[in-house]
């Protein structure tokens, strides 16, 4: 009996060393192909800096509270709280040591699309490159390029301050196993013109604007069924509006007024952008106009909810 139990306990730990294997195997931090950065053109600085603003790369990379031509240093060291522990954004000025200047396209693309990191961590969705996944090569290209023309900072961003387990990056190879889409559309719009698509893109990509819009499960998956239909701030202190079409924060909104907002910081009622909106707005209000329409035109077109 007692040999029986030996070999039972033997095969139960086979078992489970084989399926932490299978698990690592399958959940290992994943790449584009070389290939994908290969053909990605000579970089469009102009696209670039709009990627840029869209992206809001400077709302959490410039240091805190910085503004004017200080948000174009990407020093890090922006704290992002959350349910998890608290996230200190990196430095990724052209600092060949403390930023990513000794990057390439491919690294850097990588950890845009795939949440990878330049030594092939996995990287925290804090950074929300499950959003980026939507941005091609060129758009990246671009972006990478800019950012490349911008100030260095040799200013080293604190390490993010997390409890066990969510310390243990092995474990977010679960968590894109379980959510990271890899860039498949949020919602499917029938019919839709070149405007639409661009906002699309916009919203679903560059914008982010579901990594706050939209409510989460306890692990920090979004709820798909309830895109862009607002709930708890992420980072804990009040609520984020919904923002599809049959909310009651929107209902009354036309897609000018949506235009309008993004680029005054002014709502049809004269309310004024406040919280964590207001870099948003400031960000937004560089694009070129056509680019704050086509974001009103999706966001009137998304299923309500």
């Amino acid at each position: 009996m007692a040999s029986k139990l030996v070999k039972l306990g033997a095969a139960a730990a086979l078992a489970a060393v084989a399926g932490a294997g299978i698990f690592f195997v399958v959940t290992a931090p994943d790449r584009q192909a070389p290939s994908h950065w290969a053909n990605a053109g000579t970089p469009d600085l102009v696209n670039g800096e709009n990627l840029f603003w869209a992206g809001g790369c400077a709302s959490c990379h410039a240091a805190p509270d910085a503004t004017g031509d200080a948000l174009l240093q990407l020093s890090g060291g922006a704290p992002l709280h959350s349910p998890f522990g608290t996230f200190y954004a990196p430095n990724i000025s052209p600092d060949p040591k403390a930023g990513i200047g000794e990057w390439t396209l491919a690294e850097f693309g990588d950890a845009m699309t795939r949440g990878t990191g330049r030594n092939g961590e996995h990287l925290y969705p804090s950074f929300p490159y499950a959003s980026y996944a939507r941005m091609p090569a060129k758009d990246i290209s671009d972006l990478f390029a800019y950012i490349k023309t911008l100030p260095a900072s040799d200013h080293v961003a604190p390490n993010h301050d997390l409890p066990f387990p969510f310390n243990i990056r092995l474990a977010l190879g679960g968590w894109k196993f379980l959510y990271f889409d890899e860039g498949a559309p949020r919602v499917q719009l029938a019919n839709a013109d070149a405007t639409l698509v661009r906002g699309q893109y916009l919203v679903e990509g560059p914008g982010h604007c579901g990594e706050c819009h939209t409510p989460r499960n306890l692990l920090g998956g979004f709820l798909k069924d309830k895109w862009l239909a607002g709930g708890p701030n992420p980072e804990g202190e009040g609520s984020i509006p919904n923002i599809t079409p049959g909310s009651s924060d929107m209902e009354n909104w036309a897609d000018a007024d949506i235009a309008s907002y993004l680029e005054t910081g002014f709502t049809p009622e004269f309310d004024s952008v406040g919280g964590s909106m207001v870099k948003v707005q400031q960000n937004m209000a560089r694009l070129p106009a056509e680019d704050r329409d086509a974001i009103a035109a999706y966001l009137k077109a998304i299923p309500a909810r």
